[in-house]
């Protein structure tokens, strides 16, 4: 006999496996059921109970009434709603969920030459980092993503794919910071990674991070096999204290210093993102510096060319100048290579989408100045 009874409600993805075991228990549902829902989900890309044809009608309403609070007529595992889907002629699409509050974010699918198909995830709604490049923080921090937000963008990208594709990839560098919602992160990637899963692997992942260094830190007590990134973007601490204001609280030597004990942790170099922003941080005396910063560290320095955000006032430096500044770090003993551009025409900057809807759906936003948007 089925129980749909249950203490809370809440979304099926928001359940690990093993919750689900228990609940599925308490439910008189057999344990072998869940097996077959993990396949409907992470192998045939399915997102609702209803088209799981080999669970019985009773069993299929059961999991709908408990696991679900979506409208009535409406038949999902997902709690969000995608608004929208824009893509570009490189590959790279670009998602914007809406979630069951009525908050959005943005997820990006990326493919490249090497057959890599890298899904690009968000962890909080908006970000508190307030980098004075960067769309994501501009209307500053709501709320943290739970587990089954988080794992829902990586099914919805996932979905994107023919049938017989799937993500090789998962870049945690969407909107938001993920060492300050890294639990629930760590709980999605679970499932991710599980060969019952998306089986991605774990060396094919990276977390990326604004640079707190009790957050790499907590990270590498936590034992995760993930690749870390570290968006460093300057040199010196007097223009990182400038693009990036977080810096005033920490300064470069403790991010490398944690970024040095997770190596040393992990077993997994950390790659430094560095956006080449015009006359800013890509002169040539910058790159020396850079190369003397991170001189016999074992590391890898990610060039990523400016990608525009029309209400900033940075520009994208030329490719004389690109080649120069990797010139000079390889000179220096330094590991590059150059993440060129992808999806200008759709927005695909973190936070420009979800702002650009928003503009163009509420009259109340669409031609004002927002004063929020001033550059630091």
């Amino acid at each position: 006999m089925i129980s749909v009874e249950l203490e809370k409600k809440k979304p099926f993805l928001d359940y690990t496996k093993t919750e689900l075991a228990v609940r599925f228990k308490e439910m008189g549902i057999p344990s072998y059921r869940l097996g077959q829902i993990r396949r409907w989900i992470f192998a045939r890309k399915t997102g609702s109970f209803s088209e799981m044809t080999d669970l019985s009608k009773d069993l299929r309403a059961c999991l709908r009434e408990s696991f679900s609070d979506l409208p009535e007529g409406k038949d999902s595992i997902f709690s969000g709603e995608i608004i929208t889907t824009s893509g570009s002629p490189d590959g790279t699409q670009k998602i914007l969920l809406e979630l069951a509050d009525g908050n959005r974010v943005e997820s990006v699918l990326l493919r490249d030459d090497r057959n890599h198909r890298t899904g690009c995830i968000s962890t909080q709604v908006g970000c508190a980092m307030g980098c004075a490049f960067c769309a994501s923080g501009m209307d500053g921090f709501i709320r943290n993503l739970t587990r089954g937000e988080i794992l829902e963008q990586i099914l919805r990208i996932n979905s994107l794919l023919p049938p017989e594709e799937r993500l090789t990839h998962l870049v945690i560098m969407g909107t938001g910071e993920p060492t300050l919602n890294l639990e629930p992160l760590l709980s999605a990637l679970e499932d991710a990674t599980a060969q019952d899963g998306l089986d991605i692997g774990n060396r094919k992942i990276t977390i990326s991070t604004v640079g707190l260094p009790e957050g790499i830190r907590k990270m590498a007590a936590a034992n995760v096999p993930y690749k870390l990134a570290v968006s460093l973007h300057a040199p010196n601490d007097e223009i990182r204290d400038r693009i990036i204001p977080q810096n005033r609280r920490t300064g470069i030597a403790k991010i490398l210093e944690a970024s040095d004990f997770y190596f040393h942790s992990s077993g997994r170099r950390t790659t430094f993102e560095y956006i080449l922003i015009d006359d800013l941080n890509s002169r040539p005396e910058h790159a020396r510096q850079l190369a003397s910063l991170l001189k016999n560290r074992t590391a890898i320095v990610n060039i990523i060319p400016y990608n525009p955000v029309p209400e900033f006032s940075f520009k994208t430096p030329s490719s004389a100048v690109v080649h120069r500044f990797v010139e000079i770090l390889e000179e220096g003993g330094i590991q590059v290579k150059v993440r060129f551009r992808k999806g200008d025409g759709i927005n695909a900057a973190c936070g420009q989408l979800r702002r650009s809807f928003r503009k163009n759906s509420d009259p109340d936003l669409s031609g004002k100045e927002d004063p929020d948007q001033k550059i630091l």
